[in-house]
């Protein structure tokens, strides 16, 4: 009797890391030192922004992805605030907006120009003010225009309509202590944060009612973090009463008990998790570590799965994570990391091994792509609605980006003429870029189709030459042939 040892079947137990090539990475860049738990990084298909070090104030660089190599001390930044940013975030509906949030006690909201900056930004589109403290947290609703939550040390959340640069809901009475981070979940209705208290939070914004707690969620005293899956479960990482890191999952509907709680190892750092909705992959990556480790969620115990370990000998001291719809999926790449090194930004590709060139639709099952599925006064009401997805089977091209436009609305004076004060600030430049924009992408698309015409010239005609090459030596093996029967007769 022979016992076989069973391997769970999963298509991303072969899953990779790669980092790439030295002249693909970000160079020189001073990467902020502040000390605060947050990823110092946010990437999108089109951007790299990095929190670095400023001298009186704060600012973060904004790089165009093809900008790699060496980055020259002189290029300009980000830099309105009047303290060290802890916490920046781009706009999932808008490529071109970002926002950040200081110890000067202020989020701001930033427009960054198509093709990058060409001198220092220091006007936002907008300041938000309501925190005592410094903010900490920044995170953009997921699928309602120009909603922002922002979180402080005052322990106060806020939620904010940038559109109108209007306070939508304070929550100030949820949380006795620190505010380590805050997850919306798939649709936007509830968000989850992890406190100092030990505890995890689910909460309903709208309401402003607590709708489940978990205390010591993890009994170590150093800072969690919580995060909503897309089947509503929470995945949290923490500390055990040893100090020894852990990863659990959590069911909302029943917080007595975890459904799974893994220990991992006894370094220090507070373990940053990454999560990808359409592979139900966990990467979590740990302050001052040199590895990510990978974890696939299921729905049959025991629900976490260890898949792999990418190790590299550096620490990291931030990281950043591609939206799904800026991969290259013709390399079945299923995500990707921009790892902040002391001097540097270093992406990481995490790749499925496949023999075939075709599209693999079980890797990239439709995902959510740029565009809003509400508006901010919708969401208030009470509406709610899960992402609007996109395929990325053919090369995904993302609709014209709406500039971010103020109205100005509760202002003490007279309004009119501060409201026609904004829509000149803002309206002016925002007519010419559309002109612009509608002639470069014109361009674009016809450049697009004359290279694409091209290549299918270039092909016929090597088609044609090789059937005329095939056709003379079918004639020449006829006439071969015609003279070895005529010899034998």
């Amino acid at each position: 009797m022979s016992f076989r040892k069973v391997v769970r079947q999963s298509k991303f137990r072969h899953v990779f890391g790669q980092p790439v090539k030295n002249d693909q990475c970000y160079e020189d860049i001073r990467v902020s030192r502040v000390t605060w738990d947050s990823t110092f990084c946010a990437v999108n298909p089109k951007f790299l922004a990095v929190i670095v070090e400023a001298s009186g104030g704060g600012a973060f660089l904004v790089l165009p992805l093809s900008k790699t190599g060496r980055i020259d001390k002189a290029y300009p930044t980000v830099c309105g605030h009047t303290g060290p940013i802890l916490d920046i975030d781009w706009c999932p509906h808008n490529d071109e907006v970002i926002a950040s949030g200081s110890e000067d006690c202020t989020v701001m909201v930033w427009q960054i120009p198509e093709n990058g900056l060409t001198s220092p930004l220091t006007e936002p589109v907008v300041v938000l003010e309501g925190h005592t403290k410094r903010v900490g947290i920044i995170a953009w609703h997921p699928t309602a225009r120009n909603v922002l939550l922002s979180a402080g040390c005052d322990n106060v959340v806020l939620i904010w309509n940038v559109g109108t640069a209007e306070e939508l809901y304070r929550l100030d009475s949820l949380h006795p202590d620190l505010i380590y981070n805050v997850s919306w979940n798939r649709n936007g209705s509830l968000f989850c944060s992890a406190c100092k208290d030990k505890s995890v939070r689910i909460i309903d914004p709208r309401r402003g009612t607590l709708m489940a707690e978990r205390e010591k969620a993890h009994e170590g005293a150093r800072p969690m973090r919580a995060i909503f899956l897309a089947d509503g479960k929470v995945f949290t990482t923490g500390f055990s009463r040893m100090s020894e890191r852990q990863l659990a999952l959590w069911d909302p509907e029943n917080l007595e008990e975890p459904m799974a709680l893994q220990e991992l190892d006894s370094s220090n750092g507070a373990l940053l998790p990454f999560y990808d909705p359409d592979t139900n992959v966990v990467y979590v990556c740990g302050k001052g570590d040199s590895s990510i480790r990978y974890f696939e969620i299921t729905e049959e115990p025991p629900y976490i799965h260890f898949l792999n370990t990418f190790t590299s000998k550096e620490p990291q001291r931030g990281m950043g994570s591609m939206p799904k719809r800026g991969l290259e999926v013709s390399k079945c790449e299923i995500a990707r990391f921009y790892k902040l090194h002391e001097r540097k930004c270093e992406p990481i590709v995490m790749t499925v091994p496949r023999k075939s060139d075709l599209f693999q639709d079980d890797l990239y099952p439709d995902t959510a792509g740029p565009e809003a599925a509400l508006e901010a006064e919708e969401w208030v009401s009470g509406r709610d609605a899960d992402p609007i997805l996109i395929s990325l089977r053919e090369a995904y091209v993302p609709s014209k980006q709406r500039d971010l436009k103020i109205s100005r609305r509760n202002v003490l004076s007279d309004s009119r003429p501060a409201a026609a004060l904004g829509s000149s600030r803002l309206g002016a430049p925002a007519a010419t870029t559309t002109a612009a924009d509608a002639t470069h992408s014109g361009s674009l698309t016809r450049a697009g189709e004359a290279g694409k015409l091209e290549e299918v010239m270039q092909e016929l005609r090597a088609l044609r030459a090789l059937v005329k090459e095939q056709g003379e030596r079918i004639c020449r093996l006829e006439e071969q042939l015609g003279r070895m029967e005529n010899g034998d007769a």
